[in-house]
């Protein structure tokens, strides 16, 4: 998912903290936020912008493209079902520690609707300049600059580290995406890198990955296939079999999910995997260099 600097977007749980913070950091970038939900406080306004008590009652005086929530755990699947019904296309769900069973039952609710949906667990998006959605610090210039180069974590951190590295290096940022670091999300490593393949902006990719499940090596299916230089770090090469590292999706049973049967997938692919975080802007530069 990639969400465009026109595109309107609804905070549930504006009211909130963390909502009422990152709202303020969202609209300042140029994020398009027209209003938020809290069922308590409808009819109100924050930050000077109206609150509904639902997203189904917000879409029925605007046009929204993008929701994010800012929801306690237990609430989640209410509010994703809510802005489903609404017919709300693109979700971004912050929140970590949700049920297994509710995750399960949203991401399908989602699916029949033809609504895309990012996370659970994740750090959010960035459209470099344009917009971003989430909490990572799109604002801070030496962070995130535009560019050539699409940027796919399922950790924020690492993802605000390699995004950091491509703009010292020159090369910026075109879109990042935050796929989030639970074991079930509804956007996965292989989609996400489908996205930026077919994005104008984006010249090259960064994967960050990390030990545990399949996505690096279901995405490796696809980067066989693609014309744009990608560069990887896999995150946990010294963690050892059959303990859980990190994220709920970063566990490794035998040589599924391990270090070196994602790297040598990914390398089998024609993907440069290299060892720390700061050998992907090298090797971005060296590969686009030999294209130009």
């Amino acid at each position: 998912m990639i969400v465009r600097g026109h595109e309107t977007l609804l905070v549930q749980g504006i009211t909130g903290r963390q909502g009422t913070f990152w709202a303020e950091k969202m609209r300042d970038y140029g994020t398009r936020i027209i209003g938020g939900v809290n069922p308590k406080k409808a009819g109100t306004e924050h930050l000077g912008l109206p609150v509904w008590g639902s997203a189904v009652d917000a879409t029925s005086e605007q046009r929204i493209d993008v929701s994010v929530l800012f929801i306690p755990p237990l609430g989640v699947k209410g509010a994703v079902l809510d802005a489903v019904s609404a017919g709300i296309k693109k979700i971004v769900v912050l929140t970590e520690h949700i049920p297994v069973h509710d995750v399960m039952y949203f991401l399908s609710a989602a699916s029949e609707a033809g609504t895309q949906i990012i996370g659970p667990n994740t750090a959010g998006l960035v459209t470099a300049g344009e917009c971003f959605v989430g909490f990572m610090p799109a604002f801070n210039e030496k962070v995130f600059q535009p560019g050539r180069v699409g940027v796919i974590s399922r950790s924020g951190s690492l993802g605000t580290l390699v995004c950091l590295n491509l703009v010292q290096a020159g090369l910026g940022i075109s879109s990042f995406i935050g796929i989030g670091g639970d074991p079930i999300i509804g956007t996965t490593t292989r989609a996400a890198l489908d996205i930026l393949n077919n994005d104008e902006r984006t010249d090259a990719v960064a994967l960050i990955g990390e030990i545990g499940g399949s996505m690096e090596e279901e995405a490796a299916e696809l980067a066989s296939e693609m014309d744009k230089p990608i560069a990887c770090f896999i995150a946990g090469s010294a963690s050892p079999a059959g303990k859980k590292m990190g994220h709920a999706g970063a566990i490794v049973v035998g040589n599924k999910g391990s270090y070196g049967g994602k790297k040598q997938a990914l390398e089998a692919a024609g993907v440069s995997v290299v060892p720390t975080p700061s050998g992907i802007p090298e090797v971005l530069s060296e590969k686009l260099a030999a294209r130009d």
